[in-house]
């Protein structure tokens, strides 16, 4: 059975500690980054999103950036080992691509990686082309959607 899902956008200061943990156990952790690293200089400038389940679990999150005046990137898509494949992943895509709409944005790019990328294609992205290897280890993937 598939979790009840409620999209919203971290308010409280609790609520952003417990956004920036799942960003960093699932994102930092794993290859033994330091907390902080899944923070970048224009958090105040954009817009996040966490899905959390019926008790306020927190099950994943992301982040809307708006590179330019019709283009936005998604960045820091995390969802938690326990909730992947039971449609966080999609349900905050929808929820980003709806808020990138409202701002005028006609696409959204992100950058994948590369075990990520069948869950966007079946989201609707398509691959532009193999970018970068991050910390020489984790190939990604520059992939966009038109709105």
């Amino acid at each position: 059975m598939k979790p009840l899902i409620f999209i919203r956008e971290p308010q409280t200061p609790k609520e952003f500690v417990a956004y920036y943990l799942v960003r960093y156990e699932v994102l930092r952790k794993p290859w033994n980054k330091t907390e902080g690293s899944e923070k970048d200089e224009i958090e105040n400038d954009c817009v996040h999103a966490m899905a959390c389940d019926e008790n306020n679990n927190v099950m994943g999150v992301c982040r809307l950036q708006f590179n330019t005046e019709t283009e936005a990137q998604l960045r820091y898509m995390a969802v938690v080992k326990n909730a992947q494949g039971t449609g966080v992943g999609k349900a905050l895509i929808d929820f980003m691509e709806w808020k990138a709409i409202e701002k005028g944005s006609e696409k959204i790019i992100l950058q994948s990686r590369e075990n990520a990328v069948g869950f966007y294609k079946k989201c609707g992205y398509t691959i532009v082309e193999k970018s970068f290897l991050m910390w020489g280890e984790i190939q990604h993937y520059l992939m966009e959607k038109k709105l």
